[in-house]
């Protein structure tokens, strides 16, 4: 599993060494197109979960303000995986914070879940095994924080199985707009309009930014 290390998840670069169907998926991350709204950059990947894996991170912004983030994971392993039944794996861990009224509804965990399964249904995507949780935290200050409003917060982590193509190779531009469209939704922006994109770049990581 280690040899995680050698795929460049570090500088988002799939390695030479990688196998073509992993290098193409990765690539097709590399040159999809976002809405402006969602700043998206290539992370350390973590490196005991499949022998490749390649990883994004974004944040839904909003001037300067902050909506909602995430993290998905591309993993790798050409010689298949049971639980996965597939060679490739989607895995993504998405938060926001929450309206009082919003983090009130009984019935939010599963309204949330539906917004990933309805994100990747409504681009035409088949994937297998899906899996993940929905937790609902909330946040109340006392004493010297008691001036701080109470704040809720939900977060998404979950992971799939894309249905792999031509060559081996699963439409990973395609997953990578159906879980920016969950982030959109999370963060409560509206549907994107046709003109409303943007080339995404992955520059290296960057440094705390003040909005």
């Amino acid at each position: 599993m280690d040899d995680a290390k050698d795929t460049g998840e570090a500088d988002g670069q799939a390695s030479s060494g990688a196998p073509p169907a992993f290098r193409a998926a990765v690539e097709a991350l590399r040159g999809s197109r976002l809405r402006p709204q969602i700043e998206v950059e290539s992370t350390r990947a973590p490196q005991r979960l499949a022998p490749h894996a390649y990883a994004l991170e974004a944040t839904v912004v909003d001037g300067d303000q902050d909506l909602a983030d995430g993290r998905l994971v591309l993993l790798h392993d050409p010689a298949g995986h049971d639980a996965w039944r597939g060679t490739f794996r989607l895995v993504t861990l998405v938060r926001a914070e929450l309206e009082p009224e919003m983090a009130a509804d009984p019935l939010l965990p599963e309204v949330c879940w539906s917004w990933l399964t309805g994100a990747l249904q409504a681009r035409g995507l088949t994937y297998g095994e899906p899996s993940g949780t929905v937790t609902r935290a909330s946040s109340h200050y006392f004493g010297g924080l008691s001036e701080r409003p109470s704040a809720s917060q939900i977060e998404i982590r979950a992971s799939w199985t894309p249905r792999e193509g031509l060559g081996g190779v699963p439409d990973t531009a395609a997953h990578l707009a159906s879980w920016a469209d969950l982030l959109a939704q999370v963060a409560g922006l509206p549907p994107a309009g046709p003109g409303d994109a943007a080339v995404v770049t992955l520059p290296q990581r960057r440094g705390p930014q003040s909005r």
